[in-house]
């Protein structure tokens, strides 16, 4: 007689195929965590500053990736496209104004540094040597020239009309005693431009890599209440719980981090947290 074909111990079976997917539930954390948080800064300060920061992350468990960028508006993009999980180098102004402009939705999750604009001269040691006619650069981008005029306003070198703020334009100008010119240039070149105008509107993530002092240097400094002068950490929306973010944000805002500002950045950089 013939017998039948003999068929696998289905009970035995089932347990191996539900001890793969228990072991693929553990192991796939595991791998999550060790997947590295990509996060975008400016060059100079804001990359030695998140430099520091990766290092507290990693000796943490946290591997970390930094990515540098010349310009304002990059970082953004990336962040925008899911190359970067994080970045670290705009006010909150710049964010709202670039979610605006480019459909980005992109919301702060910390506070950073308090970095403040100032006014920079090559050729005059004060705000009242300032001659009549002189050039005066500020920022090409309409956020951070805004910024400058703001700055500029309360220097008194100019008077914009009542209520304008992060909107002001060239056009708010309603008072101009010195017939001051204006000058719109990329906000990287301005510190190279001192040689060719009167002054400079400069943002201290460029006034330093350039060797000028906010403190010492300038001629007029923005007040470090200013909503332009607090730095964010920016992420996406739909990655802003990234737990990886919380666990960075705390190795950003530790007291590591906190004593290599005061100790690299004196008069320049202050801690927003």
């Amino acid at each position: 007689m013939q017998k039948s074909p003999r068929r696998p111990f289905q009970p035995l079976r089932q347990s191996l195929a539900a001890a793969s997917i228990s072991l693929g539930l553990l192991v796939a954390p595991a791998l999550a965590a060790d997947k590295p948080l990509h996060v975008g800064v400016t060059a100079g300060p804001h990359a030695q500053i998140g430099d520091v920061a990766k290092q507290v992350a990693e000796k943490a468990g946290l591997p970390v990736k930094l990515t540098e960028f010349s310009d304002f508006i990059q970082p953004n993009a990336a962040l925008d496209a899911g190359d970067l999980d994080l970045n670290i180098y705009q006010h909150r102004p710049f964010l709202e104004s670039q979610n605006s402009a480019r459909g980005y939705k992109l919301v702060p999750v910390a506070s950073a540094v308090v970095q403040q604009m100032g006014i920079y001269s090559r050729k005059h040691k004060a705000i009242a040597d300032l001659p009549q006619g002189g050039r005066i650069a500020i920022p090409n981008d309409p956020t951070n020239g805004a910024r400058a005029l703001l700055v500029l306003q309360a220097a008194k070198l100019i008077k914009l009309k009542d209520g304008v703020t992060a909107k002001a334009s060239l056009f708010d100008i309603v008072e101009n005693p010195k017939k001051l010119k204006f000058v719109e240039i990329e906000a990287a070149q301005l510190p190279h431009s001192l040689s060719d105008v009167d002054a400079a509107a400069v943002n201290s993530a460029y006034a330093i890599p350039a060797g000028l002092s906010p403190a010492k240097d300038s001629l007029a400094l923005e007040s470090q209440d200013a909503e332009f002068a607090v730095v964010v950490m920016a992420a996406r929306q739909d990655n802003k719980d990234d737990p990886r973010i919380a666990q960075f944000i705390k190795a950003y805002q530790s007291e590591e981090v906190k004593q290599f500002i005061e100790k690299t950045f004196p008069g320049a950089y202050t801690t927003a947290w």
